[in-house]
């Protein structure tokens, strides 16, 4: 009873949006895995005289509604058909959820925060040119900019002695 009131305060505090796809596509709630176990005796002229056979099962709540978030074969006609939520509005869901702290209760998404750090681990940035020893392309003022940079260091370096080079060899009197 008192998980029950626990619940009904925790949905009283989520926003409006995850309500509402919280009430037309409820989670489905992993339950104990059962195992049986059945031992069969033929006779004892048959080598396989002790068969054991083991089945697992985990139920799980019944849910007549495919995952919202991928694309689903219709049974009858075998066409495909969209997923309901595109991809912004399964990233904001999931970021509501997990702001709110229910993001574990989201059916599988590619925007979900497991499968985003999973992704990021296989691939990493993917961005060319951030690996060891790579050069982005970049714009062309963008890869001259060190060059330049360089040149005009080195002149502001020289410049006292180009001073000295143009006081000796102008052609107009000192005075104006």
């Amino acid at each position: 009873m008192a998980a029950q009131l626990e619940h009904v305060k925790l949905a009283q505090t989520l926003p409006p949006k995850l309500l509402r796809f919280f009430a037309r596509y409820p989670p489905v709630i992993r339950a104990a895995t059962t195992s049986v176990e059945t031992s069969i005796n033929t006779s004892s002229a048959d080598p396989n005289a002790n068969h054991t056979e083991s089945t697992h099962q985990t139920s799980l709540t019944p849910s007549d509604k495919p995952n919202p978030f991928k694309p689903h074969k219709h049974p009858e006609t075998g066409r495909w058909h969209d997923p309901v939520y595109s991809f912004r509005r399964q990233a904001d869901l999931v970021k509501l959820a997990k702001d709110n702290g229910v993001g574990e209760l989201l059916p599988f998404t590619f925007k979900g925060s497991e499968e985003r750090t999973k992704r990021r681990e296989e691939h990493g940035l993917r961005v060319k040119g951030t690996g060891i020893g790579q050069r982005v392309k970049g714009k062309i003022w963008e890869r001259t900019m060190k060059g330049r940079l360089q040149q005009r260091k080195q002149a502001m370096l020289d410049m006292p002695a180009m001073v000295q080079k143009w006081k000796q060899v102008r052609r107009f009197p000192a005075d104006f």
